[in-house]
């Protein structure tokens, strides 16, 4: 009979996060995933640069369904996806554990603020154009109006630590206002962003509205940094300067918005709308009074 200890171990290989789907890297790479003392915890996909583009792709046709949808249902949707991750707390806070060698009461305090974080952008979906628009003064009998819209496609980079929090707090801001997003999660602690591409899938997400890649940023980025179908990046998990400096001059080909973080960011802070300013556009409205 044969007993527990001589089983052979069945080690994950976790897969992207495209298009609503969990397809494997194009290039069939992985890479380990390790704890805080090194030990294995599961594979991961190393995304490829074909990759980047076929979230870019999933992304793009997403947005025009997900631009269009009501400020009110993008509320919902957030509000829906942190229902989930509420079901799932428990799995959250065993991924922190073993991924970055906290405490409990730390990795609890973690998956219970980016719960919040994501309830804190479901509110502000329906009040946010209120104060970042505006009513102005014409010489003329016209109403004019400063009106917030989406972005469009944004590429994002999640900080290495706390990687769930920094995470939801990335992508959050950016789906809240309309805009679809390609997330690299962290390349140090990728498998929180497994299981939250878990609770996207079941929740009510648009399929391809966001994508989740594992990888090196500095693999990545550079492809989506110059791809023409994508309009912004933010660079808030790349602290490498020189990486920095050459995604901004790639990106200045096709006049993308940047978005790069302060020196030690504190993702525990009260948010501020700061985030949803970074990938707004302000169409200006004109109409005539009395018609």
């Amino acid at each position: 009979m044969m007993n527990n200890n001589d089983r052979v171990e069945i080690r994950k290989t976790h897969k992207l996060f495209i298009g609503g789907a969990f397809p494997r890297s194009e290039s069939g790479r992985t890479f380990e995933a390790t704890n805080s003392s090194g030990e294995f915890l599961a594979n991961m996909a190393m995304a490829s640069r074909k990759d980047a583009r076929d979230a870019v792709i999933a992304a793009r046709a997403a947005f025009a369904s997900w631009s269009k949808a009501t400020a009110y249902n993008r509320g919902q949707v957030l509000y829906r996806i942190a229902e989930v991750m509420q079901g799932r707390a428990e799995q959250f806070v065993q991924d922190i554990q073993n991924s970055e060698g906290v405490s409990i009461k730390k990795a609890t305090k973690q998956v219970d603020t980016a719960i919040d974080r994501m309830v804190w952008y479901a509110g502000w979906a329906d009040k946010y154009a209120q104060v970042l628009g505006n009513t102005n003064p014409v010489a003329g009998p016209f109403f004019n109006f400063s009106v917030p819209e989406p972005t469009g496609v944004v590429a994002a980079v999640a900080p290495d630590s706390p990687s769930l929090l920094g995470l939801v707090s990335v992508i959050a801001p950016i789906v809240m206002t309309g805009n679809s997003v390609i997330a690299i999660a962290s390349y140090k602690n990728p498998v929180p962003a497994i299981t939250l591409s878990e609770c996207l899938a079941t929740s009510d997400v648009i399929g391809g509205n966001i994508n989740i890649l594992t990888g090196d940023p500095a693999d990545i980025m550079p492809w989506l940094a110059t791809h023409a179908d994508v309009n912004a990046l933010d660079l808030t998990g790349i602290t490498n300067t020189e990486l920095i400096t050459q995604l901004e001059s790639d990106a200045a080909g096709t006049v993308k918005r940047v978005r790069t973080a302060p020196a030690d960011p504190d993702f525990y802070a009260t948010p501020t709308l700061s985030r949803v300013r970074a990938f707004t556009e302000i169409k200006t409205v004109w109409h005539p009074m009395g018609v």
